[in-house]
């Protein structure tokens, strides 16, 4: 039997980054689905572990370090999915991250009048499923397998010094 490289399954995370993102915009932008703040924050480890990646294949130093960052990445993206996760099934209550819009510049009050018109999507609601299943759901399975693997390369390069 063969014994798949860490390189490969690299690769198959940084293909299905490089996947999730594409799907995430285009079910945004082309199917009309707004995405909560929560949302948005999910889709930052994915950005993160491209970036990763590609510094783990063209620096070819410190892969042991930057594996780390990858594991502790996407512990970040379970954590944040499981309580989105939580948010949607009402286990959490929303938090002030969900009804934000942009606090990091000075509004006028036309501003703040027009925000407060526009319809702010809910952490809660849920407005595209993939078999009955929630994207954030799909992302704690995700983020789960990505870490059990991304342990396994680590532990090669344990083995391997």
């Amino acid at each position: 039997m063969f014994k798949l490289t860490s390189e490969f399954y690299l690769k198959i995370i940084f293909l299905f980054s490089f996947i999730a993102l594409i799907s995430a915009f285009f079910i945004e932008y082309i199917l009309g689905h707004q995405p909560c703040n929560l949302c948005l924050i999910e889709r930052i480890p994915y950005v993160l572990s491209i970036m990763i990646i590609m510094g783990i294949f063209l620096i070819k130093k410190n892969q042991k370090f930057l594996v780390v960052l990858l594991i502790l990445t996407f512990i970040f993206s379970f954590a944040i999915s499981f309580y989105h996760f939580g948010i949607e099934q009402g286990f959490f209550q929303e938090s002030s991250v969900c009804g934000v819009k942009n606090l990091t510049e000075i509004i006028t009050k036309e501003d703040l009048l027009k925000q407060l018109s526009e319809k702010i999507i809910s952490c809660k609601d849920v407005t595209f499923r993939i078999f009955g299943l929630s994207l954030t759901s799909i992302n704690i399975v995700v983020s789960l397998l990505i870490i059990i693997t991304l342990l396994e390369i680590f532990k090669e390069y344990e083995k391997n010094r």
